[in-house]
C-alpha cells in the first residue's frame, strides 16, 4: 500500500518538473525576440537580410535604369549606397550610385525584413525583381502624400502639382539584402 502512495507521489513530481521544464524553454525563446521598433532602431545595421543572396552580374542604379525595358520583371542584383530608410516601419530604402546620382528605392514585404534606419550612409546589395510601378493622378498624388506624412509632413493632395516623373517608379521587390 505504501508503495503504492511513494509511486503516485513520485509521478507527481516528474510531470510538475517535466512542466516547469517545458514552460522555462517557451519563455527563452520569447525573450530574445526582437520587436519591428528594436530592429528599425538598431544600432550597427551592418548584415544580412532575408535571403541568401545569389551569385551573378550587380548593376548599380545607372546601369540597370538604363536598361530598363532588357530588366523589367527579371530578379537582378543591384548596389549602391542608402540614402533614405521608411522612417515608419522600415520596409523600403533608397539607393543611389555615385557615378550617375539616379536612384532606386527597394520594396521588402513589411515586417519580414526591417531595415534599420541607421543603414543610411551605408552600402547595400541587394536582389530581388525589377519593376516599374505605373500610377494614376490620384495615385501618384496619394504617394506623394504617404512618403510626406513618412517623414512627419502633412500635404494637401488638391494642391500637389505632379510632374511626368510621378506617374511611375522604377523599383526592386527585394527579398535579400546585405548591408556593408
Amino acid at each position: 500500500m505504501w508503495g503504492f502512495l511513494f509511486m503516485g507521489r513520485r509521478v507527481d513530481l516528474i510531470m510538475k518538473n517535466t512542466i516547469l521544464l517545458f514552460l522555462f524553454i517557451i519563455q527563452i525563446g520569447c525573450v530574445n525576440n526582437e520587436s519591428e521598433t528594436d530592429k528599425l532602431n538598431k544600432k550597427n545595421p551592418v548584415g544580412s537580410y532575408g535571403q541568401t543572396l545569389s551569385e551573378g552580374e550587380t548593376y548599380n542604379v545607372g546601369e540597370l535604369l538604363s536598361s530598363t525595358e532588357k530588366n523589367i520583371g527579371k530578379n537582378v542584383l543591384i548596389t549602391g549606397l542608402i540614402t533614405e530608410v521608411c522612417p515608419m516601419r522600415g520596409c523600403w530604402i533608397e539607393i543611389i550610385d555615385d557615378s550617375s546620382k539616379e536612384k532606386i528605392r527597394i520594396k521588402v514585404a513589411d515586417g519580414e525584413i526591417i531595415f534599420p534606419l541607421s543603414a543610411k550612409g551605408k552600402t547595400v546589395t541587394a536582389e530581388g525583381e525589377f519593376a516599374k510601378l505605373e500610377l494614376s493622378a490620384k495615385q501618384a498624388k496619394d504617394w506623394k502624400h504617404h512618403l510626406a506624412l513618412e517623414k512627419g509632413i502633412v500635404l494637401d493632395t488638391a494642391k500637389i502639382a505632379l510632374t511626368k516623373e510621378d506617374f511611375y517608379e522604377y523599383r526592386i521587390y527585394s527579398n535579400s539584402a546585405k548591408i556593408f
